[in-house]
């Protein structure tokens, strides 16, 4: 069989739309009957591979949804505007639990610092990450991962649950591997997919990884025996025994000011400003923020890194402007930036909880201390969705079509396309 291309060979707008028209067609019924099948690197075309387009905003969930509605109908695109709805889902959910990433990022600290002093566990993690377990199914999933940055939605789970129950390594340092290689990784969906799968996140419910479920859904390329998987994984949810911390109200950003010298701050959680329905030409100065290696304190892939540098350098050729390049190992960065160019006024994409959101905590208290102000532009598809993810995905799902109409999605009234 050929090779499919690499959808995500060229990171920018132009590529995203391009993968986004070749997979209109199979928006419908096409991706809610094939959507659970991993055919394997190169021959994913069941499923749509927009996931690093959108993590980025290079292309807008509004435009993917009115995409499939326009061309199946709400109905018969229901499961991909499921899959569309879930990234908002996971984002609203971290957000309203902040201390649940917090706790993730502590304890992955805790975990990197135990592969460092306990080298039998080290040398495990080192055989799980390098492929080389026996497991042919995850050892050829490790190879995917770390050559193409895409894993398919369904090999992520069988993989997370065969990382945690079968090989029994912590969990985070799975979850690390993942946002270290993924081009799509995103703080809010890797964490909580995790999570998830551990029995964490919907408490004590845990993803088990059988070998009738991946025979079927690989179209028998791997057909593991059940004695090569753990077939009574037991929740990890004793090690959090105090449950899930109470849900938080939304963080609301700062409005932007009027007739204030305003600077444009680019980052990766946001490379549509045309769409923020803000003037832009106008301001003072525009510049990007590089982040891709907050991800972790180990090494980011290569691949994820360049993907990011060219998302941006994609945006400001759209806006047809110059812009400073900032580095995040300087905390005083967008201090000094702001004040060359005389801007007393930050405007950027919404921030969500994350590394950068991390960064950027220090990084606003140091412009606070200048008097300059930060204001984000948080976008009503989240202002919609966020709301609702103060549990499991259900009462998300059951909004969608009010938050479809609401959006002018159902009506003809929205025109992105």
């Amino acid at each position: 069989m050929t090779e499919a291309p690499n959808p995500w060979r060229t990171a920018g707008r132009a590529a995203a739309l391009a993968q986004m028209k070749m997979f209109r067609p199979r928006m419908g019924r096409r991706y809610a009957s094939g959507r659970n099948y991993d055919r394997g690197p190169g021959q994913h075309n069941a499923v749509s591979c927009l996931s690093p387009f959108l993590r980025r905003r290079l292309l807008l969930e509004e435009e993917v949804v009115a995409a499939a509605v326009a061309d199946h109908g709400l109905e018969g695109a229901e499961k991909f505007i499921q899959e569309v709805f879930s990234r908002g889902y996971f984002k609203g959910w971290l957000e309203r639990r902040p201390s649940v990433w917090h706790d993730y990022v502590d304890g992955l600290d805790q975990d990197i610092w135990a592969i460092q002093e306990d080298r039998k566990l080290a040398k495990r993690v080192q055989s799980a990450e390098e492929g080389a377990t026996g497991i042919e199914c995850f050892d050829a999933w490790v190879e995917e991962l770390v050559s193409t940055g895409y894993l398919h939605n369904h090999a992520r789970m069988w993989f997370a649950s065969i990382w945690i129950f079968t090989l029994g390594l912590p969990w985070r340092l799975g979850a690390d591997f993942f946002y270290r290689h993924l081009l799509d990784g995103d703080p809010a969906s890797n964490t909580l997919s995790w999570r998830w799968v551990g029995g964490l996140h919907t408490r004590g419910k845990v993803y088990e990884a059988k070998a009738w479920n991946m025979a079927k859904f690989t179209n028998q390329r791997f057909m593991p025996r059940d004695s090569d998987l753990d077939t009574a994984p037991q929740s990890l949810h004793p090690s959090e025994p105090d449950g899930l911390p109470d849900v938080t109200p939304l963080r609301m950003p700062s409005s932007p000011l009027a007739d204030v010298p305003t600077a444009v701050l680019l980052t990766e959680e946001d490379c549509h400003p045309e769409s923020w329905n803000h003037d832009l030409s106008s301001a003072a100065g525009f510049a990007v923020l590089h982040a891709s290696h907050l991800r972790s304190q180990r090494p980011v892939a290569r691949n994820v890194v360049q993907f990011e540098a060219d998302s941006l350098s994609d945006t400001v050729r759209r806006l047809g402007v110059e812009a400073q390049e900032l580095s995040t190992s300087d905390p005083t960065a967008l201090v000094r930036w702001a004040s060359d160019i005389g801007a007393r006024q930050i405007l950027t994409g919404y921030i969500p909880e994350g590394p950068l959101g991390d960064w950027m905590k220090e990084a606003k208290l140091r412009l606070q201390a200048e008097d300059v102000a930060f204001s984000e532009i948080r976008r009503s598809w989240d202002e919609a969705i966020w709301p609702n993810a103060t549990a499991g995905f259900f009462k998300v799902k059951k909004k969608i079509p009010q938050i479809l109409r609401d959006q002018g999605m159902l009506d003809g009234q929205l025109s992105l396309l």
